[in-house]
């Protein structure tokens, strides 16, 4: 039984250190390119990286908007809207290789969930920006910078996306918003 147990334990730190994959908290966040689907540039390609500069910024990385996503983007949206005075920003990245889809999984998603502070994109591709080392095993990666240098970095499979995990993603904002 204990060497059950063990194996368990060991299986757990595994799985941890696959997803602890990505820049370091304190690097630089560099530019890349989405295409907008539900934010105030809808249908056109930019960078929000570059169009939100040293604000505060939330960013989810997420290969689908299943299960607690829309929560956690939703959850996210609410952040921002109570932090306008401080210029607060985010922005969710659909990685994906079916843009059309993509499309229509987020219109929806913005319009169950009522988002109205947060642009919903797509990303050209699965594996995400090439500099910003999003792990492969991750179904949902959160980070968050202020001043172009990344504060948070959380990947995660869709199954740990608990209520729980969403307040703690929540209060983590902290950090961008002193």
């Amino acid at each position: 039984m204990r060497k059950l147990l063990a194996v368990a334990v060991a299986m757990t730190a595994l799985s941890t250190m696959v997803l602890a994959d990505g820049l370091d908290v304190g690097s630089t966040v560099g530019a890349f390119y989405v295409k907008d689907v539900t934010g105030p540039a809808a249908g056109t390609k930019l960078c929000y990286r570059c169009r939100f500069g040293d604000r505060p910024v939330v960013s989810i990385f997420t290969r689908s908007v299943d299960g607690s996503v829309p929560q956690l983007i939703q959850e996210i949206d609410g952040v921002i809207s109570k932090n306008q005075a401080k210029d607060a920003k985010a922005f969710v990245v659909l990685l994906t290789d079916d843009e059309a889809a993509g499309e229509k999984a987020l219109k929806e998603t913005a319009s169950k969930a009522k988002v109205n502070h947060t642009p919903l994109t797509t990303f050209d591709g699965v594996a995400g920006p090439d500099r910003y080392q999003i792990s492969k095993d991750a179904d949902v990666t959160v980070m968050m910078w202020v001043n172009g240098k990344l504060k948070v970095n959380e990947a995660l499979k869709s199954s740990d996306l608990t209520k729980e995990k969403i307040a703690g993603l929540v209060g983590q904002t902290s950090q961008i918003l002193n």
